[in-house]
């Protein structure tokens, strides 16, 4: 794929007669080409060519590829849309709908409003996404535009020149990579690396032309070394030399710090060969003769990448102490690699159509189908969340486990289970309960490697993701699964808990004789709303529900509401000192403040321990006085008539407060030690430690209680308990 080659139209249309013979797709082309050269007649490129000339390179280019008549015609014509004014329908008519769609999905990538420049390459981007995903070929014209584009930046100004390259390189060159276009995903990156960092390409391809000589050597006598033990055991084979592109020397030095001559595959052997089985046998004989790399063989056919891409990949010494990287494939894995989804899909007469072929895209490039499913996720609106997503998820993509029927899921790095779990499907994740890797059972942070096998145990039972799979999470895609599961979560137990406090209050209501037309009206408690703390009537009857405020104390509070009358100052301040004196307050053992209680033994509940801090409400015993509980303490949580409000003192000196945690975890070695080592270094006191190793001899749990100032305080132990490892869980307990 030359990018010095002058086509001509002759050249053109010799290209699409070696696969294309049908003459009604003929004269589409023929068709295509004369409208788009008389619709551009008197537009110049900036080299000063006709415009014409970048329609007639994007129609070869596709040819090359053995595009179809439709996409072929598509890129003829891809700008008289955006240039010339000519309408969907005339195109429609002209030629046909698939051509008209086509155009039209490459003209809509390109027009957009924008603010400022990063949002309007996130959705420009975006655009480009969901055009792919409506119809691939779309996206591989325009590839193809932007590469001779790129051939043809010369002619631009040096911000230009940087802007487009550094877009060339975010975006497209690494779409043409996920799509297995080797070609041109090289020649784009090596065109980017040129304009963005000219001394750096000029001193890397000196390096390379100043070693090309003695480099070709080296390479040609190990080719004729290899090809006589393949000769001698009747291989049928190809054996050639591979150059590597300069912006893939760069990047290598760059990530791995290393200078130019320890890039160990600038010497590259590929071999192609007839079937699979040859590729193992080929690999078998090579290791025979040279010693072979520690870690550095890749097996690509029996898991291939996500581009579809299948190759055996070795590195090799040979005798004079050069190191060799050996590619070994089929014919078919030779064509998929340089041209990917372009190989599957090249035009073949009789047997196309278009739908279909977009299917089978769709299912054999598992990402593609990945990206289809983000673009329905309701919670990525913004574009720059979307163009978050899919760099993360899917360009940073490099991690390949299989499910246990096979199929391949890549993930970044660092991914774990739950990653797993939100790309298999939505519902797997929000129902998954555990995850076996390899057959042995894990933590949910695991992180998982290339070659994992990931099981993921779901139950219908599952009360969904927690909040503390946000910190586990590396994927775009799963936390925003998790954080759209929980707003939906919340937003429904809200509403939940708002009715029933409503309830509450009508039962109170009833239960006082009181009338409902008049005290169930919402105006009535508008003036109770700074007094109790809440802003509205939701929140007031979400307070009831949760038993922060009682429905008994609230009707208490609106039945003191009088109408305002014209009082003095004298008056005001008099009333006020007479209602203090009246009003009985009592700060019980533990900090909590009761009011209207004097003679009542107060206490801190023992089953749910609260801490400082925590929502709290009074129950009122038999016997025993008034017991203090959290708020969502399942001992009372469907008590009504009992409860009192009580608060925290804030005045309160320093006290410490037992409470219970639970901790569930794989079981291993020194696992308490490292709970116990943890708890020191924050000056907790534990008082009490259980601890047993489940029946399956692999998970365990400890229940440990320990001394706290304050809620504060234990959440903070919480979250870095958490991240112990093979620790799953941590909760408090309620006894």
């Amino acid at each position: 794929m030359s990018s010095h080659i002058v086509v001509t139209d002759e050249l053109f249309f010799n290209e699409v007669r070696k696969y294309i013979t049908d003459e009604q797709s003929l004269d589409m082309i023929r068709r295509a080409h004369d409208f788009a050269r008389e619709k551009h007649e008197g537009q110049f490129r900036k080299s000063g060519d006709p415009y014409f000339s970048h329609a007639l390179n994007v129609g070869y280019i596709l040819a090359t590829i053995q595009a179809g008549p439709q996409t072929i015609s598509a890129g003829l014509l891809h700008d008289v849309m955006e240039d010339c004014g000519v309408p969907y329908e005339q195109i429609a008519e002209l030629f046909d709908e698939d051509v008209a769609n086509l155009v039209e999905g490459v003209t809509k990538i390109g027009n957009i409003q924008f603010k400022d420049e990063k949002e309007y390459l996130a959705a420009n981007h975006r655009k480009i996404f969901i055009a792919m995903a409506k119809d691939i070929r779309v996206i591989l014209i325009k590839l193809v535009d932007r590469l001779h584009n790129m051939r043809t930046l010369a002619f631009h100004t040096p911000e230009k020149q940087k802007k487009i390259a550094s877009e060339t390189l975010q975006v497209y060159a690494p779409i043409a990579h996920r799509l297995g276009l080797a070609e041109i995903k090289n020649e784009l990156e090596d065109l980017s690396f040129m304009y963005l960092q000219p001394e750096k390409y000029r001193e890397i391809a000196g390096l390379v032309e100043a070693k090309k000589a003695e480099r070709q050597q080296i390479v040609d006598e190990m080719i004729e070394e290899i090809r006589q033990l393949l000769q001698e055991h009747n291989f049928h084979f190809r054996i050639f030399g591979r150059c590597k592109h300069l912006y893939s020397i760069y990047n290598k030095m760059v990530t791995k710090n290393k200078r130019f001559d320890e890039i160990l595959d600038l010497y590259a052997i590929r071999i192609v060969t007839e079937t699979e089985l040859n590729c193992y046998e080929i690999l078998g004989y090579i290791h025979a003769q040279y010693r072979p790399v520690n870690g550095r063989l890749k097996d690509y056919i029996a898991m291939p990448k996500m581009n579809m891409y299948q190759s055996l990949h070795t590195t090799i010494l040979d005798k004079r102490g050069y190191i060799f990287e050996v590619q070994i494939r089929t014919e078919e894995m030779d064509d998929i690699a340089e041209r990917g989804v372009a190989a599957h899909w090249s035009y073949k007469e009789g047997k196309y159509n278009s739908a279909s072929e977009q299917k089978e895209i769709e299912n054999k490039l598992g990402w593609f189908h990945d990206m289809i499913t983000m673009m329905d996720e309701a919670s990525l609106e913004h574009p720059t969340d979307f163009m978050n997503q899919i760099q993360k998820d899917i360009f940073e993509a490099n991690v390949y486990v299989m499910t246990p029927k096979g199929r391949v899921i890549e993930l970044p790095n660092g991914s774990t289970p739950i990653d797993f779990a939100y790309r298999v499907h939505t519902d797997v994740g929000h129902s998954m309960v555990g995850a076996t890797v390899n057959g042995a059972l894990v933590p949910i942070n695991t992180k998982l490697k290339t070659g994992d096998v990931v099981n993921i145990r779901t139950s219908k039972q599952s009360t969904g993701p927690s909040e503390d799979w946000l910190k586990i999470a590396r994927t775009a895609t799963a936390r925003s699964k998790i954080k759209a599961f929980l707003q939906k979560k919340e937003n429904e137990d809200r509403a939940e808990v708002i009715a029933k406090g409503e309830k509450m209050l009508t039962e109170e209501v009833r239960k006082r004789g009181l009338d409902e037309k008049e005290y169930l009206d919402k105006s009535r408690y508008e003036g109770l709303y700074g007094q109790l703390g809440v802003n509205n009537y939701p929140e007031l009857m979400y307070a009831i529900g949760i038993k922060s405020s009682s429905a008994a104390h609230v009707l208490d509070k609106v039945s003191n509401i009088r109408r305002p009358t014209l009082v003095d100052n004298d008056t005001l301040t008099s009333m006020f000192r007479e209602r203090e004196k009246k009003k009985k307050r009592i700060v019980a053992e533990g900090g909590v403040v009761v009011e209207g209680i004097d003679s009542m033994k107060v206490a801190l509940a023992g089953c749910c321990m609260p801490v400082y801090g925590d929502p709290i409400v009074g129950y009122i015993t038999k016997g025993f006085g008034v017991k203090v509980h959290r708020a969502d303490c399942p001992n009372i949580i469907n008590e009504t008539s009992r409860l009192i409000d009580v608060q925290w003192d804030d005045s309160l000196d320093e006290h410490t407060y037992e409470c219970w945690l639970r901790l569930d975890a794989v079981d291993r070695n020194f696992l308490i030690s490292d709970i116990v080592t943890l708890l020191s270094q924050y000056k907790i006191t534990i008082t009490g430690l259980n601890s047993e190793v489940l029946p399956d001899k692999v998970n365990s749990y400890v229940e440990i209680r320990i001394k706290v100032k304050d809620n504060v305080q234990l959440q903070n132990v919480i979250d870095n308990m958490r991240k112990i490892d093979s620790i799953v869980s941590v909760s408090r307990i309620v006894k």
